[in-house]
């Protein structure tokens, strides 16, 4: 599929995933929700890829949102359906059993921090903002931002940005735990790609069960949680890479990992 609205590049295993419309400020419109459902899909089916990484073309914007435009006059019914498609989207992102790291260059604003929430990791540069404006078009987030977001960062300051509609920059964001890292405008894509990189050597099942079960344990009770956690460490025990990591240990040696 050739899309009109993102760049898809694939470079060491990590796979590059651009929101590419500038001067709409990426922000998204049900052509873009499809081409992200696409690549993402491609991005779990290719096993040469082994890490996803998700920005924004230009230095303004991640994401600004949704195309308004497009949404002013439409049913509750439509609504409805632009709403399950990016929650089927996100939660593709999200339960992918590959690491996805977001990496905010600007803008970050209601579907656009929906899509940054979904993904693993954060970075952002020093110019991201975030916010969750939705309540000042008379609606509320619709892509998973009251659900997600006070997950992360509780229910306190999540109430804060989507009742207030507010932004924060990124030094607020990471003071809140909204974003792992900071970085200056000129460097955030190359420490993303060097992380995503490291990510990209290790081990690709291991990844996949550590991923699994902080993600389904999260809202398990305690001795749940730890049933999931128990099985997906057991499960590692099938791989080749468990085996060579151990006996790289053993032997004082560097691992080569093979993703099996």
């Amino acid at each position: 599929m050739s899309y009109n609205n993102l760049l898809f590049e694939v470079e060491g295993g990590v796979a590059t995933i651009t929101f590419n419309r500038p001067k709409a400020l990426n922000a998204m419109n049900p052509e873009t929700t499809r081409e992200l459902k696409d690549a993402v899909t491609r991005s779990i089916e290719d096993e040469a890829i082994r890490v996803v990484v998700l920005t924004g073309a230009g230095d303004r914007a991640f994401v600004a949102g949704a195309d308004i435009s497009a949404m002013q006059d439409i049913a509750p019914s439509e609504a409805m359906r632009i709403m399950e498609n990016g929650h089927e989207v996100l939660r593709l992102i999200e339960t992918m059993p590959k690491p996805v790291i977001a990496a905010v260059n600007g803008f970050a604003l209601g579907g656009g921090m929906e899509i940054s929430l979904a993904c693993d990791i954060r970075f952002a540069s020093e110019k991201a903002l975030f916010g969750a404006p939705e309540i000042l078009l008379g609606i509320i987030p619709g892509w998973g931002g009251t659900q997600r977001l006070p997950r992360l960062i509780g229910i306190g300051l999540a109430k804060e940005l989507v009742l207030g509609g507010g932004q924060i920059d990124a030094k607020r964001a990471y003071e809140i735990g909204l974003v792992n890292r900071v970085y200056p405008p000129d460097q955030l894509i190359a420490e993303t790609n060097k992380f995503a990189a490291k990510l990209a050597g290790l081990p690709a099942f291991a990844l996949k069960m550590a991923k699994c079960s902080i993600n389904f344990g999260a809202d398990a009770s305690l001795d749940t949680a730890n049933r999931i956690e128990i099985a997906c460490c057991a499960e590692c025990f099938s791989t080749q890479d468990q085996k060579e990591g151990m006996k790289a240990f053993l032997e004082k040696r560097k691992p080569a990992f093979v993703g099996r």
